[in-house]
């Protein structure tokens, strides 16, 4: 998708000033705005008035754009009402509608669901578990509005963007598209849902694997790495070395306390903004210090899961085409995918899986929820398995749910917290291979802290604090936002599947 128009982040020198001077607070704010007048025009204006007595940078901002509203924040819930009677009524807030707003918006040509708060765009992988709740309650016109959006972004621009920004569109997110048309070809149990998005799901997999022909042992191009064995595995990655345009001050800051070169960081951090866990000690080198950021090292177990699952899925695809030499290939593609994250992922020593360490040729010995997407996608044999579900109860279970990881970095994608998509991959896999006692004890601790948090607040909350109840989910580059999209739909979910006869005792 090519844009002739200048963005807000491409008046270099407004830009700049607004980011690192914080004056709309959340660095998010000002790439959002809308121009009152053509930028060039603001460009002008303000180069020609910044240095005269008496300029006042916020009075300007405010005077040449328009700021973009919270999502929710004078949202009301009704108490007399059950939570997920609330979350019904809050479907319509965070829907919207096929824009032509003047902004780096992407516009969509189909109605969509934004998660809420500061986040007021669609994102990708939040949408999949958004749409398991709107499956709840019956919404399968927005369900397949948002899929064809999918399909759409992946048309237009070559793949799906982390949302529909136009700063986001040089980095993706964890690749669910393939999810999302089984959850739609599943409900309207159609199997030509998959022949309609055939050249979709094949785009995205060409985009994840660009450079997997050309990339030697040992080495990385783009989202590709070559293991020593000669095995092609993914990792994340952003082709663009520069701050995150949404978190520009931060990553300066972050650069300029780092041993590392300034865009090795930039894309080490826009690399771990892709992953969908920005930030956690998973991609530190220090556990306790982001500057130590090393993203594009490490081969992640749950995205090569992932993309197993889309190799699958473009099989069953081929397959339903009639075209059975594709199938074939997809089928091979994902046999090798499936023994490359048993070799490399998993750690033997802490009957687990984990992420791989590129340079250092060894598997990680960090225990985070991203162990559990081998069961999700069904690749773990019985015995890893049971480690894994022995592992998670003794590291990784708390009051609340799921904790993300077993390390308190101050980061939000660690310990302390806890996040929908995680319980989720969790019940789901430990379901799989018969961990029904653990897999409904995480989602009825996660059930019952959603409801005290919205019983004190009315909210539905980004993310929670699993191991102190008494408080509020912290860490960051930003204050907790509610709303919330996939905490919503995973919910439903869980409350749904927590009430289904087929959970029985473990074997």
């Amino acid at each position: 998708m090519k844009k002739t128009s200048k963005e807000i982040y491409e008046i270099k020198e407004l830009f700049h000033a607004v980011q690192t001077q914080a004056i709309l607070e959340d660095g998010k704010t000002f790439v959002d705005c809308i121009p009152k007048h053509p930028l060039t025009i603001i460009e002008t204006e303000y180069l020609a008035s910044r240095n005269k007595e008496g300029f006042d940078l916020k009075s300007f901002v405010l005077e040449n754009f328009s700021l973009p509203a919270e999502i929710s924040s004078d949202y009301q819930s009704n108490s007399s009402l059950s939570v997920s009677e609330n979350i019904r009524n809050l479907w319509a807030m965070l829907t919207r509608q096929p824009s032509s707003e003047q902004s780096s918006l992407i516009n969509l040509p189909h109605q969509y669901i934004v998660p809420g708060g500061r986040f007021r765009e669609i994102y990708y992988w939040d949408s999949y578990f958004t749409m398991l709740g709107l499956r709840e309650h019956g919404r399968v016109d927005l369900i397949e509005n948002m899929v064809s959006n999918f399909a759409f972004l992946i048309d237009t621009v070559g793949h799906i963007p982390n949302g529909n920004r136009q700063y986001y569109i040089s980095r993706s997110q964890p690749p669910f598209f393939a999810l999302m048309v089984q959850l739609l070809a599943d409900i309207k149990k159609d199997d030509s849902i998959y022949l309609n998005y055939k050249g979709a799901l094949e785009k995205e997999y060409q985009f994840w694997q660009e450079g997997s022909k050309e990339v030697s042992p040992g080495k990385a191009i783009k989202r590709v790495v070559r293991m020593p064995d000669g095995t092609v595995m993914n990792r994340y990655f952003d082709s663009k070395p520069l701050p995150r345009e949404e978190s520009y001050a931060e990553d300066l800051h972050i650069s300029k306390s780092s041993k590392a070169a300034p865009d090795k960081v930039f894309t080490h951090l826009r690399a771990g903004a892709e992953s969908g866990w920005d930030f956690s000690s998973r991609w530190f080198a220090d556990d306790l210090d982001i500057s130590t950021i090393q993203t594009t090292e490490i081969v992640p177990v749950d995205l090569n899961c992932l993309m197993y699952l889309l190799e699958i899925i473009l099989a069953k695809t081929a397959t339903i085409a009639g075209n059975a030499n594709e199938a074939s290939l997809y089928i091979e593609m994902a046999a090798k995918r499936k023994s490359a994250i048993l070799q490399y992922c998993w750690n033997a020593s802490l009957h687990f899986f984990c992420d791989y360490h590129v340079s250092n040729q060894e598997t990680q010995n960090k225990i985070t929820a991203a162990g559990l997407l081998p069961l999700f996608v069904r690749i773990a044999n019985q015995h890893q398995a049971n480690n894994v579900a022995a592992m998670v109860e003794q590291n990784l279970l708390k009051p609340g749910g799921l904790v993300t990881t077993t390390i308190h970095s101050g980061q939000q994608w660690d310990a302390p917290n806890g996040w929908a998509p995680l319980q989720w991959i969790a019940f789901d896999g430990l379901q799989k291979y018969g961990h029904h006692h653990l897999a409904k004890s995480i989602a009825e601790r996660w059930i019952a802290l959603n409801e005290k948090v919205f019983a004190a607040t009315g909210k539905l909350m980004e993310k929670y604090n699993v191991e102190d109840l008494s408080k509020l989910a912290g860490g960051g580059e930003y204050a907790g936002q509610d709303g919330f999209g996939w905490t919503n739909g995973v919910y439903l979910a869980l409350k749904k599947a927590t009430n289904d006869a087929s959970l029985v005792a473990d074997k």
